[in-house]
This record gives C-alpha cells, structure tokens and sequence, in this order.
C-alpha cells in the first residue's frame, strides 16, 4: 500500500503544471480592470468578467478589432473598470468616476471617447468574450515575449488574461501544448483548454506605465502565428486563489 502511495504522489506531482500568480477580471470589456486575490469562476468565467461593454449605435461591441460583434473603438484603455457592490464604477481618462447606474453614464462616455452613438451595455443575448470564457498565459509565454522585444515593457497586462501560471519552464508559448487537455485549478475549478489565443493591435497599446509599441503584435505574428496564450472553458464552478496549483488530470 505504502508502495501505491507513493506512485500517485509521485504521479500527482508530474502532472503539476504550476501554480496561479495573478488573477484579473476586467468589468467593462475593453477597458482596464483590477487585480484580485481570489476569483470566483462559473460556467461563463470570471464572476463578472467582462459583464458590461460600450456599445456602438449599430450594436456593436468596443473592442481593439472590428469583427460581427466588434467595432474598433480607441481610447478604451484610457478608462479603469472595478466593481462596487455589484455595480461597475468606471474611472474616466481625467480621473472622475461614475457608477454604471448613474442616468448619466452614458453622457460620460460620449463626451470622453467624442462619439455621441456609445453607451454602456449590459451582456444580454451576444457574448461579449472573443471567443471562450478564460483567458490563461504563462510566465515561460511571457519571458519569451520580453526576450524577443529587449528594452519593451512586457507583463501581463498587455495580453489582458484572467490568470498568469508560473510554470518554472524554459520561456517559449508553453500553453500551445495544452490544448485539448483538462486541468483542476485549486481544489475546485475544472477547466478544458480549448485553443490559443490569437493576439489583436491591443497588446501594442499604451497603459498605466506600459508604453505604446507596434513591435509587440509583429514580434507574436512572426514567430507564433499571431497565438500567445490559451483559451479555457469552464467544466466545473467554484473559486481561484493566488498561489492555487494547476495541474493535468
């Protein structure tokens, strides 16, 4: 028996991928969010997570591409998201806040992005994710990318994910190996890796203390495809902490 133990511990152990090191969740797509210590994850992803969205007079959502459901809207990172009580609260450019069921709020957005068509929209019907409902990187995808660019601001706010793994690996895109594979996330999240996420003009632009470069999407274009990063859905609820493992089942 003693023998057995031992076999699944040292099986357990190989299968260990790594472990969380930030947690995101960005209320208004788009737009900046907030770090966490603890998520709550559900079938559609991150509690919250992109819940809202600016939306164009055609319908369409602001996003750094045009797509279907897309419209290009620039300036969006000039704009912070967090939540207070369940209702976004959003920092404009110059440093005001107003509350997402402020009468006015949509007044605000026009008046700071000069566009009097945008308003404040709450997901109904159409996702507002890209593609899939999580969004991972690595720490190997992000040591790649600072590599390749010497002198960039690299971290993981220009790839805008939900969780950042450290894996300990040698840097490369590590995440490309698990698609189609299911992994456990703390003591409860199951979640399947679907497939890479492909890398838009956003990862280019400014933010906080991140300066713009038109190098960064190239620079993933040319050697991975446009791809950094994994998509995942969401087989089973529950909580995401820092420092939670993430390992293969």
């Amino acid at each position: 028996m003693t023998g057995d133990r031992g076999k699944q511990s040292s099986s357990a152990a190989d299968d260990r991928v790594g472990r969380v090191t930030e947690l995101w969740r960005y209320p208004v797509k788009s737009m900046l969010g907030q770090r966490h210590d603890t998520l709550a994850i559900e079938e559609r992803g991150v509690v919250g997570d992109r819940l809202y969205a600016v939306r164009d007079g055609d319908g369409k959502f602001g996003s750094g591409k045009n797509t279907r459901r897309f419209r290009r809207i620039d300036g969006l990172f000039g704009f912070r998201a967090r939540y207070e009580d369940g209702v976004p609260v959003i920092t404009l450019p110059d440093g005001r806040e107003v509350r997402g069921d402020d009468d006015g709020v949509h007044q605000h957005l026009q008046r700071a992005l000069n566009r009097s068509d945008v308003s404040l929209s709450r997901e109904r019907s159409v996702s507002h994710f890209d593609q899939a409902p999580l969004h991972v990187v690595t720490d190997a995808s992000l040591a790649w990318l600072a590599a390749a660019l010497p002198g960039t601001d690299i971290d993981a706010r220009r790839l805008r994910p939900n969780l950042v793994v450290a894996t300990g690996c040698a840097p490369g895109p590590v995440e490309d190996a698990w698609v189609g594979r299911t992994a456990r996330i703390g003591a409860e999240v199951i979640v399947n890796f679907t497939h890479g996420t492909e890398r838009c003009v956003m990862v280019n632009n400014a933010q906080d203390d991140l300066t713009q470069d038109h190098r960064v999407l190239k620079a993933i274009a040319d050697a991975n495809d446009l791809k950094l990063g994994v998509y995942a859905t969401v087989l089973q609820s529950g909580s995401i902490s820092l420092a939670d493992p993430l390992h293969f089942l």
